[in-house]
This record gives C-alpha cells, structure tokens and sequence, in this order.
C-alpha cells in the first residue's frame, strides 16, 4: 500500500531543480535572471515571463524586457466566483442563479472557463492575423515572380511600374499590421537594451519593407548597376513571406500555450465540491467543501469521493485510491486509518476526522508539485536569442560601418551606394533562416511522432529527451497492463479446476471489486455457464460469501477462511507462497468447510516492456523501476524484466525527490507514467513520459503521450528526439554559414579586390536560399524510421 498518509506536505522543496541550461541561455543579458536565481511569479499574477523576474500581467502579452510571450503562471487561482450565464445568449452574465431576461432560459454556470477567455481570444487574433497575410502574401509572390513561372506573366497589362506600386499596397498591411507586433517588441528590445530574436526579425523585415518603398517612391535614388530592365529591384515578398512564417510559429506556440494549466484544473476537478458534516448530535448536513474546518466529523457512503484527507472513526470499508496512487486494487480501511481527499469509497459507510483542509491536503501538495515543475522551465528559443544577443549588434555594426566607408570612400553616387550595401547587408542578416532552423524542424519531427504514437508536448521535451541518462517508470498500467487477470488456477487434492473457477464466479460477480471481475472475465474466457448466487455478503477485511447450489461458498483471505473451519494443507500453503512471490495476489476458495483450492492474480507484465527495456539498455540508458506496490511484488516484476534499480512503497514526493536526486547527481531523467501518483515527478523530470492509457493529468503533466501505452515508445521518442535535434544542429549551421559569409560580402569586402557587389537582390536570393535549405533539410525528418522492436517480444 502507497505510504502517503505519512508525508511530510513540505519536504519536496528541500531540492530546488535549478534548470542550468535555463539560466546560461540569458544570464549576460541586462535584466534577465542570473545563475542561481529562480524565477517564481506570485500567486496572483496570471502571466508572467520565466526569463526576467519582476514580469508580471494579467492579460497574456509580450516581456518588455525580451519580447518573449509571457508563460501562463499555473499557481494562478482565480476568484472563486462563479459567473451564471444563458447559453442562447452569453452576453447576459451575473454573478447568481436565474433566468435569461431576452429567452426565459435556466443560466447555467460558467465555472473555470471565463478565464480562459483571454487566451482563446489571443489564439484567435493570432489565426486570424497568420490566415489573412497568407492570403496576402500569394498575390505578391506572383507579382514578384512571374517572369519565373512559366505562362504566367502580366507585363501584357500590367506594367512593372504598376506590379511595384500593387506589391506595395498589398504588402504594407501584411508587414505593418500582421507583422506590427514584432516590430514594437524589436523597438522594446531596444529601448531594454535587451536584444533578442525580434530584433533580428524588426531589421530584417523592416529593411526589406522600407528599401522598397523607397524604391517605389524615389526610384532615382539608385544607381544603374542595381536596377533591372530600369526598375529597381523590390522586396516586399521577401518582407511578407518571413512575417507570415514567424506569425504562423507565433500562433502555433499560442495554441499550445493554451494546454499549460489544463494538468492543474484537470486536479483540482477531481475534488469533491460537498460533505456530509455531523454535528454534536449527529445531524447530518450537506456542505460545500470550502467551508469545511479541521476536526470536522464528515459521514461518506459508498460510490462517494472523500472530500479531505482525514482519519477514520466508525466504519469500514475499501476505497479506490487509485486516482492518487496509481494501483488498480482497493485499500481496506477501518478505523484509525488514513484517508485521502479525491480517493472514492467503494463498499461501506463510515466516519472521519477532517486532519487536512485547503493547501494541506495530499491532493492540493501534488497540484503546487506540479505548479513548481512546470514553471521551472526554460523556453526552447534560448539559443537562437542568445546568438541573438551578440549577432545583432554585430549586423547593425557592420551595416553602419559598411555605409560609413562607402559613403566616404566609394564611387559615384557615394551615398546611394553606401544605402544599397547597408541594406543588403541587413536584408542578408535577416533571421528567417535563423527562425526556421528550430521550428521547421520541430514541426517536421512532432508530426512523424504523431504517425507512430509519440504525442510531443513542446519543442523543449525533444531537445531535453536527446540527453536521457535514466528512465524512471511506474509499474502498474506501465510496465504492467493495468488490469488484474487470473494468473494460475490451483484446486485442493481430490478437487476439480473448473468447478472452482466456475464456483468462485458465481458469487464474485456479485461485487465490483478488480479482483472479482478478474475472476468473472476469466470464468467467461473459459465458458463456464454462472450458477445464482443467493445470500452475499462482504466482509471487509476478510472475503466475500454467498449460497451457491444450496452451499455456502467463501472467497478470501487465508486467515479468513480458516476461522470458518477450513483446514489448508501444507503444500497449498507453499504453492501460494510461491506465487506470492512471482507478484501474485492469493484469494481461497471453500465450499462449507471444505476447501475447493487457491486463484492466483496478478497484473500481467506487458510483453512489449521486455523489447523496450532491452532496447534502453543497448542505448546506454539506465532503467528504475519506482511503484506504490509492495517490495516483494516489485522485486518480482523488476527480476523478470532486468530492470536496473526497483523503488517499492513509494508516494509522490518520494517519486519526486528520487527524480530530484538523480538530476543533483548530474544524470538527465525521463519519468514514465500513467497515474495522477506520477504526475509531480512527470513534471520535475527533464521529461515526463505518459502513457496514453493513463489518466488526463499524468498525460497534461508530461512533455511526451505514448497514445498506445507502449513502453516501446520511449525507445522511438528517445531516438526521434536525437535525429531531431542533430537535424537543427545541421539547420542552424546552414543560416549561419549563410549569414556569416553573405554579411562581409555585401558589405563589400570582395570590392576592392574583384570588383564584386552583393546586390539586395542577390542578398534576398541567398536569403531565401539559406531558408529553403533549412526546410529541405527538415523534410528529410519525413523518412526518420522507428526502431523496430517487435521480434522481441514473446
């Protein structure tokens, strides 16, 4: 049984998880936050930006400080008030019951959802922004290149002074309203004095933007030698392609944004909202859970979730607490024991003692364990905004010296020349490349995943997954099937298997209890007709009982059925101790007084976990095996698959710190799991691995989903994770190679010693090149192949 009645509600913040590679990405920065430092919004900030401490907002937006979006904070709790609206009608809105005044509609209640208002309305504006300068951009391209496109051209009825003055109508509001907002947090950046990825953007694009329209405008500014057939070269496709793309990204990462609290509300919804309270005299009264204090008596019936954490004072009975724990097997409680909020009764009624409200509780402890990890994160465009940091005033740098030299020093006309090369050099330097490498990259990756059942949470699971050391996994539903299933049969001497199997049926599929319909699936797989069952009765603690065929029939524990004067001999009692052994569950069956013999059960080791931690281990990958189960059961499991190391009886925090541990030790932890027990140590690993058959908030508080729950998906998301990040590796050296080689040419350095420029022109060629080459080369994710295990398996 898990040992969560006996933790210590403060302990898991004794191991800080300092995200090092968070801090090294923006330490040299002004205003971002130094090694060591940890940055923690405060419970009433909505929004807030991990970067730079101090950023705080209640509606979602962008760091003044480094352009970033600003991360909802999942501690966040808003008031608890709840809004009444009318569904025919959501303009009307109050803040009690009632009917819609226009339709005569009951309101209902909004719940949780009002707050989310505001994201949904920032995804939708973003949409709608990325849709419309798509539909904008096609027009300009076609302006642009048509001469390349074969049949297609306009200058029959369009003359290019024309197509100039169309590209520029049709541009301006894709770059300046879709693509206004990058360039205010450029202009941030600068006023901050804190330069990043949006910097890049506002120069590149803006360049580009304000080069053409002077070409428009004043096209006599410019030399002979960069026009073509007497117009001057535009770029205003150049301008809106990159401001689409990046508001594509912007929308995409809004979107999944939206995702970043659901692991939290998705806990908190499975608390009680009410109690049944007693008073000095017994009385019972229905109140909701806020109003509950410590020492309140609370009554609980069957099929009832606990509303707090308690211990029992009248009563018995067995609770489901696997929501908390993860094991598929009830407790049996009686009096003096623990129990948890959000658990479920299942047979008896009883009496607690409320010994934990609000906070205290072990449901409120996972839900600030999850808020912790979460907002421990690092976002994935650290190194593009680091580079950021020192590339842009290198640019700008050149750019300015380049127009200075030119102006002093190059031929006639000196200053038209020194504006060209000026702005090729930006044009060349801008960042659509250096934006790309990660996100096409990314993009192509999540999708292959998605074929073979690796659901990525975010670009930063992949690149953490690349540097797993250790895996930690639950055993039940992961490793395991989740399901208890009838392992071995074994009747006394002189007794028949199929009568005791079709017997103990019988009576158990009068109770709902796993085992039991262990029993009753197996007693259909072997189709064995079910007499009626007369009389049942349970005994909490002990077994169940019913009158089969005019016998009294009895399933349970040993000592249970021995008091009703069953003698068990000695070579059934080492048989069951044999498989008690082998992670085997023993219940008894007796007919009267007579023994009938033993139904070992167990949940079945998945074949597919043998393949997959085989395969681990040939990656150089350490496999531990952490369970709320028994060491015995445990032990048994980890010797039959090689597991490496085996945690046995642990709760949560201890799920959590063992992750921490590791991590202190410098190893890089991937923690898979399925239970709402894993969800703190999903978050505080450096990935979390879900298993898609397990619970919503295990799945919310991982950065990978196995939609298959097969243990062989880590092997496949460990390796696609490393093809991805080699594959950005190979993206970012090409936008580099292509910047640091195109910016000293067309700033002229080949000038005096060839006679060569780099026109604008051919800067946005090199531009777009360096950007097809990225997405080329992230296409080539599109054939990764994943590792096939099958043969492994038994």
């Amino acid at each position: 049984m898990s040992q969560h009645s006996h933790h210590d509600p403060h302990h898991e913040h004794d191991h800080p998880h300092d995200h090092q590679a968070h801090h090294d990405c923006c330490h040299h920065q002004e205003g971002h936050t130094h090694e060591g430092e940890d940055v923690k919004p405060s419970r009433n900030a909505k929004y807030y930006c991990p970067m730079c401490p101090g950023v705080e907002s209640d509606e979602p937006g962008d760091c003044p400080k480094c352009g970033m979006r600003l991360e909802r904070n999942p501690a966040y709790r808003p008031p608890q008030k709840t809004i009444w609206t009318c569904p025919m009608h959501p303009e009307i809105q109050q803040d009690h019951p009632g009917t819609c005044p226009k339709c005569g509609m009951d309101l209902e209640p909004v719940g949780g959802a009002a707050e989310e208002d505001d994201e949904a309305a920032d995804v939708w504006r973003l949409g709608r922004k990325t849709l419309i300068a798509g539909l904008l951009t096609v027009p300009i391209l076609l302006l642009a290149f048509d001469s390349m496109v074969p049949g297609l051209s306009f200058e029959g009825f369009l003359s290019r002074r024309v197509q100039a003055w169309l590209e520029l109508i049709i541009a301006t509001p894709v770059i300046l309203w879709a693509g206004g907002m990058f360039f205010a947090r450029g202009w941030r950046s600068l006023v901050n004095r804190s330069l990043n990825m949006f910097t890049l953007i506002a120069l590149g694009v803006g360049a580009a933007y304000v080069y053409s329209v002077v070409a428009v405008l004043f096209p006599g500014l410019f030399p002979p030698s960069f026009r073509h057939e007497g117009e001057v070269q535009l770029y205003f496709e150049a301008g809106a392609v990159v401001t689409t793309l990046i508001l594509l990204g912007q929308w995409l990462e809004a979107k999944a944004r939206r995702q970043t609290g659901q692991a939290i509300r998705s806990l908190l919804d499975l608390a009680a909202k009410t109690a049944h309270r007693l008073d000095a005299d017994g009385n019972e009264e229905e109140v909701p859970v806020e109003e509950l204090q410590t020492g309140d008596r609370l009554r609980v019936r069957p099929g009832e979730k606990i509303p707090l954490d308690g211990k029992i004072l009248e009563g018995q009975t067995s609770i489901d607490e696997s929501m908390i724990t993860g094991e598929p097997v009830p407790v049996e409680k009686r009096a003096g024991d623990k129990v948890i909020g959000a658990t479920v009764n299942q047979t008896g009624s009883f009496v607690f003692e409320a010994e934990a409200v609000g906070e205290e509780t072990v449901l409120s402890q996972i839900v600030q364990m999850v808020a912790e990890a979460q907002r421990s994160r690092a976002p994935i465009q650290k190194l593009a905004d680091t580079v950021a940091g020192y590339f842009v005033p290198a640019v700008v740098g050149v750019a300015i010296v380049s127009f200075i030299l030119w102006a002093i020093w190059g031929p006639a006309p000196a200053m038209a020349y020194a504006v060209v090369n000026a702005v090729a050099v930006l044009i060349i330097a801008c960042p659509c490349a250096l934006g790309l490498a990660t996100p096409m990259s990314i993009m192509v990756g999540v999708g292959r995943g998605a074929q073979h059942g690796v659901l990525i949470k975010n670009a930063e699971a992949i690149e953490r997954a690349e540097k797993i050391t250790h895996v930690i996994t639950d055993k039940t539903g992961t490793l395991t099937e989740g399901r208890p299933q009838v392992g071995e049969i074994v009747p006394a001497p002189e007794q028949d298997a199929s009568a005791l199997l079709r017997l103990a049926a019988a009576v158990e599929a009068q109770s709902e209890h796993p085992l039991a319909r262990a029993v009753v699936e197996r007693a259909r797989q072997d189709e064995l007709e079910l007499a009626q069952a007369a009389d049942f009765e349970s005994t909490t603690g002990g077994g169940v009982q019913a009158t089969v065929e005019g016998a009294t029939i009895r399933i349970g524990k040993r000592d249970w059925i021995e008091d009703a004067g069953v003698t068990i001999p000695d070579a059934l009692t080492q048989q069951a101790e044999r498989l008690q052994e082998g992670a085997h569950t023993v219940v008894w069956v007796a007919r009267e007084t007579t023994l009938l013999g033993l139904l070992a059960i167990a949940d079945p080791v998945k074949q597919t976990s043998r393949a997959a931690i085989e395969a681990l281990h040939e990656m150089g990958v350490t496999v531990i095996m952490c369970t709320g189960d028994n060491p015995r059961t445990a032990q048994a499991v980890a010797s039959e698959l090689k597991i490496d190391q085996v945690h046995a009886e642990v709760s949560p925090e201890d799920k959590q710190r063992i992750v921490r541990e590791l991590q202190e030790q410098g190893h890089r932890v991937a923690m898979a799991g399925d239970g709402i027990n894993d969800a703190p140590a999903l978050a505080a690993a450096d990935v979390g691995i879900a298993m898609g058959t397990g619970t919503d908030v295990a799945i919310q508080s991982a950065g990978i989903t196995l939609v298959k729950g097969d243990l062989r998906g880590i092997v496949g998301a460990l390796s696609l994770s490393r093809a991805v990040m080699r594959n950005i590796r190979e993206n970012l050296f090409f936008a580099f190679v292509y910047n640091a080689t195109g910016v000293p040419i067309a700033a002229g350095i080949l000038y005096p010693f060839f006679g060569v420029l780099l026109s604008p022109m051919i800067a946005g060629a090199a531009m777009a090149l360096s950007s097809v080459s990225v997405v080329s080369n992230a296409n080539r994710l599109r054939r990764f192949s994943f590792p096939e295990l099958g043969a492994r398996s038994r």
